[in-house]
């Protein structure tokens, strides 16, 4: 049996994005495989239910407390998808044949400090499949997946009264603040959304929530800090429509084939990492020039954790509400029941 180890060790989103590439190799290898991943131990919760995975392998900060495992796993073959200074390690001790991610470094710095864009025109999902080259490994363009653990998803007798409505979810949260609204701006669009709002959101976001629901009243359920990541995921998997910006949630959000308004503000689509083979009525919206903003053709930093307009008027706060609003309108569809998966 031919034996392959996936390195990825963060975050939420790039793992995600990783999945088509376990699908692929499972179905098209011609004799069976096993395949390992590798990846740190706060993300693993992310693949638990995947059932393209035969094994994880996990890490709180140095490979070395996993490399005794993984030597006496003797694979045939590492999948690079990290391409940091954390999977060279691993790479150099087990000194297997490997292919790695090409992260088009130069290219990124060029565009963020320059704005000489010579990214290529592939989404992430693709360049991944790049690494599968020489494993004859095609992508399938049947999208992202994203598996709930029986029993881990949202209990149906607790659900919010106005989650058993047709409902918009809003994942509010993000790693960097360059990627998401501020909370004024999210309480401007909110106040003028008619659809009944679920905010999505990690524990660090739940006093951000609740200002928000507070400020917006009954038609807004701040569910940030009470849900598991896979309980959040369940609520985007039963919501109409998304709200997201350049975030992992965005991501499962394309994994559920659901409806989405993606925000970009300090990151760019054109970075790769835009909603992959989501619903295709979905829509991206990015800042408008107006007569106090003139938004950057390039990003402001290819995380997002930093804002060229400075973070007190950073980027995406300059995606108007008519833009967000014009957009439910467009996607809403008031007769949808709300999903009962």
């Amino acid at each position: 049996m031919q034996k392959l180890l996936i390195i990825r060790f963060s975050s939420i989103g790039d793992i995600v994005l990783i999945t088509p590439l376990l699908r692929a190799i499972k179905k098209q290898t011609k004799s069976p495989v096993e395949i390992h991943f590798l990846t740190k131990k706060n993300f693993a919760g992310v693949l638990e239910a995947n059932p393209h995975i035969d094994r994880i392998h996990t890490i709180e900060e140095s490979v070395s407390e996993v490399l005794p495992k993984l030597r006496s796993e003797h694979f045939d073959h590492i999948i690079d998808l990290h391409n940091n200074l954390r999977s060279a390690q691993v790479k150099r001790v087990l000194g297997t044949p490997c292919t790695s991610l090409n992260k088009y470094n130069i290219q990124k710095w060029l565009w963020v400090n320059t704005g000489i864009n010579r990214m290529p025109a592939k989404h992430i999902v693709d360049r991944y499949f790049d690494t599968l080259l020489p494993l004859q490994i095609t992508n399938d363009e049947d999208g992202l997946e994203y598996y709930i653990p029986q029993g881990k998803e949202l209990p149906g007798t607790e659900l919010p009264g106005l989650m058993r409505s047709p409902f918009i979810a809003f994942a509010i949260g993000a790693a960097h603040e360059g990627k998401k609204m501020s909370e004024q701006h999210i309480i401007e669009v909110c106040n003028a959304i008619r659809q009944p709002l679920v905010l999505i959101g990690g524990p660090e976001d739940r006093n951000l929530g609740e200002t928000i629901a507070q400020a917006c009243g009954e038609s807004v359920y701040n569910s940030c800090g009470q849900w598991t990541l896979h309980q959040s995921a369940d609520a985007v998997r039963r919501s109409v429509l998304v709200i997201a910006g350049d975030t992992g949630m965005m991501h499962i959000a394309s994994a559920f084939k659901k409806k989405i308004i993606s925000l970009w503000g300090c990151t760019k689509p054109g970075l790769g990492m835009y909603p992959y083979l989501p619903d295709p009525a979905s829509i991206i919206l990015e800042p408008l020039e107006s007569t106090t903003f003139k938004p950057l053709s390039h990003p402001c930093s290819k995380l997002g954790n930093h804002c060229k307009h400075g973070m007190n008027n950073r980027c995406i706060d300059h995606i108007t509400v008519e833009q967000i609003a014009g957009a439910i309108e467009t996607l809403w569809v008031p007769q949808t029941a709300p999903s009962t998966l």
